[in-house]
Parts: structure tokens; sequence; C-alpha cells
């Protein structure tokens, strides 16, 4: 395998662990808001006619939505991006990861503005895992 992709890679598949590992934290909290505001399965967000707290739990799975809608793109260009570039593709990715965690707490505070604070900043990580993707894919047309 390491001739393939060369021992670097593996800083990419490590990466994506840690990424699904915060996924999964995410999803327990948003199971935690379930029960503390009282909105149970299959409802997927909350009726603020219904639920006082609807802001507070829809915030809760609305950070955790949105990170798992961002997902598939991100391990794509991850990976892709990996392939020629994995230790910068891995940092990226490491640096994706940590702005979503402050995406998502920020979120998860009620006040939807404050996912911004340093949660915004995980488009420049993608940004950069795009140009390696690019920068990969020329590689493989190169002769």
């Amino acid at each position: 395998m390491e001739v393939l992709l060369g021992n670097a890679f593996g800083y990419v598949v490590i990466t994506v662990v840690l990424y699904c590992i915060l996924n999964l934290w995410m999803a327990f909290q948003v199971g935690k808001a379930r029960k503390r505001y009282k909105v149970f399965y299959p409802t997927l967000y909350a009726l603020e006619s219904e639920n006082k707290d609807a802001k507070l739990f829809n915030c809760v799975q609305r950070g955790h939505q949105n990170s798992l809608e961002m997902m598939p793109m991100f391990f794509v260009l991850l990976i892709l991006g990996g392939i020629g570039h994995p230790s910068v593709s891995a940092a990226l990715g490491l640096f994706y990861s940590v702005t979503r965690y402050f995406y998502f707490t920020g979120y998860a505070t009620g006040e939807p503005m404050n996912r911004l604070s340093i949660g915004r900043f995980g488009f420049l990580a993608l940004f950069g895992l795009m140009f390696c993707s690019i920068s990969s894919g020329i590689n493989l047309l190169r002769p």
C-alpha cells in the first residue's frame, strides 16, 4: 500500500477517523438535547408553537445537520488531495475538524451567529483541500 500512496497518507486516514469521532460526539449531543428539550423521534426539528425550547434544540440539531451536509465534500476533497499532498491535506483536514467543533459548539449555544466566531474559517480549509485535489488531479494526468 505504501508504494501506491506513500506512508504519509496514513495521516489522511487518521484525520478521516478523527472527524468521524467528532461527528459521533455531535450526534451524542443531539441525543442529549432531545432529552433535555423533550423533542422525541422521529421529529427532526422542534416547532416553536409546541415547545418553548425549540430554538435551543434546533440550534444543536442544525449544527450537527450542517456538519453532516458538508461531510461528503470534506471527505472527498481530503482523500483526493491526500493522494498528492498527504501531509498538507491532513493538516487542512485537522484544521477543518477543529473549526467544525467550534461551529457546532457556537451554534449549540442557541445563538446561531456564534457558529461563525471560529467556525467560519473552515471554508479556508475546504478551499485549501480543493487546491490540493486539483493539484493531485493535474499530477496524475502527467505522463
